[in-house]
């Protein structure tokens, strides 16, 4: 089976899909640009091991996105299957408007999404784009809904679990409270109690709203956040809270973050949006509880409240507050692997190949 991929750039968690999948067909991926311009460098450095990597000519826009009018004669009916998830760039545009004119078959994919207005110039092309595709992959029930205002029948979409895990990365067991208080004395995390937050030090990402609710929480209780350096506007509210027990973590390797998920008590990913979540999957996958906001399509998903973390409402402190504590008062280990387990690559891949069967 010949598989064309479509997408902006060599992501981690997509290339890892990717070279999963490519144990099963035949897949060439055309990318448009080889990093985004708000990642580091790291995410050029990747093995395409079970793939075909192309990079395609053109000139860059935006952040991640490149006009590639190279990418028509990449183009043809030679693949069985062709999926697009750039859809909304320039160059994932032309190979759209390319495959209807020369009616050949398209499928789409997206991480997640919310839908618009259906109304409005850039919401008629976004139909136009999608109506005629073949098939749909979809990470959510929101996301069907996506797809469907802009004209997908709903026979036509296919649920696949989104993720960034392996089934080997999926915690067998808790650490012991002697073992988590080895790692704590290795990272200087003296409190008793860790909240732990990871994510890109952005307006989006609802930070402000953590630190802000961290004020009520005990001292023995410590927030970390890992993300890079914080910015001007982090630090002051810090001082002008006063909480001491707000700790800001730099980027770290994916080693050194595991130890911080391993000592975690509970997950906060405060969000005001986000398409999906990846982190989310992260620390279930070490068996953490999350609480997350009615605005990730990943806790939505995933969450299931009193079981595996709790979902509350977006910039809702009290909620948050609340939430936090009760993931702290019971043991929700097994309930968080057990999601975990079913949002895995292998998973992911296999509902891929299912579909195409």
């Amino acid at each position: 089976m010949n598989v064309l991929w479509l997408a902006n750039i060599p992501s981690p968690y997509r290339v890892n899909f990717f070279n999963e999948l490519g144990k099963y067909c035949k897949l060439t991926v055309l990318f448009e640009r080889k990093a985004s311009t708000e990642r580091n460098e790291s995410w050029k450095n990747f093995n395409a091991e079970n793939f075909s990597a192309v990079f395609l000519r053109g000139i860059k826009l935006g952040v991640a996105e490149g006009f590639c009018p190279s990418v028509i004669s990449k183009i043809s009916r030679y693949y069985d299957h062709i999926v697009v998830t750039n859809f909304s760039d320039p160059t994932g545009m032309m190979a759209i408007a390319y495959m209807r004119f020369r009616k050949i078959p398209y499928e789409i994919e997206s991480d997640g999404a919310f839908p618009g207005t259906g109304k409005g110039i850039k919401e008629k092309l976004k139909k136009w784009l999608l109506k005629k595709a073949i098939r749909y992959f979809s990470t959510a029930k929101i996301h069907d809904e996506y797809y469907m205002l802009y004209g997908a029948a709903k026979d036509r979409i296919v649920r696949y679990p989104f993720t960034s895990v392996f089934d080997k990365d999926i915690a067998i067991s808790s650490l012991s409270a002697e073992e988590k208080l080895i790692i704590k004395n290795v990272y200087h995390i003296t409190e008793e109690t860790v909240v732990l937050a990871v994510g890109q030090f952005i307006h989006r990402k609802g930070f402000d709203v953590l630190i802000r609710a961290s004020k009520k929480l005990h001292k023995s209780v410590g927030v970390y956040i890992v993300g890079g350096e914080p910015p001007k506007e982090y630090l002051d509210l810090i001082n002008e809270l006063k909480v001491e027990h707000v700790h800001f973590i730099d980027f770290v390797t994916p080693d050194i973050l595991s130890y911080y998920y391993k000592v975690a008590d509970v997950f906060v990913h405060p969000t005001r949006e986000d398409i999906w979540g990846l982190v989310i999957n992260e620390a279930l996958a070490y068996g953490v509880p999350v609480v997350t906001t009615n605005k990730c399509i990943a806790g939505t998903e995933m969450i299931d409240n009193g079981k595996n973390g709790f979902v509350v409402a977006a910039e809702d402190e009290e909620a948050l507050i609340k939430a936090i504590l009760s993931c702290c008062q019971f043991e929700m280990f097994d309930n968080c692997v057990s999601i975990a387990k079913t949002y895995t690559f292998e998973k992911m891949v296999l509902s891929h190949i299912n579909s195409w069967k």
